[in-house]
């Protein structure tokens, strides 16, 4: 899969940071919301589609804050 979408809070330390994936192989979607970088914990669920994967993104990032966009 590749990622189609990211985000994150604007955390530098690992123990803070967040990460929100949107991931697609052209038929399948996917949602991974991350915490403490790289080698931190993530949970990933799927989504019948875009539109949805784009909702569950919005939500886990909780609204409006300092979430950016990352490019991919």
């Amino acid at each position: 899969m590749r990622v189609e979408r990211q985000w994150w809070n604007g955390e530098r330390s690992a123990r803070s940071r967040r990460d929100v994936f949107i991931r697609t192989d052209g038929e399948r979607w996917e949602v991974e919301a991350q915490v403490g970088g790289d080698s931190g914990r993530s949970t990933v669920h799927q989504c019948p589609g875009r539109q949805s994967a784009e909702i569950l993104a919005q939500a886990w990032m909780g609204g409006p804050s300092r979430w950016q966009p990352v490019a991919v």
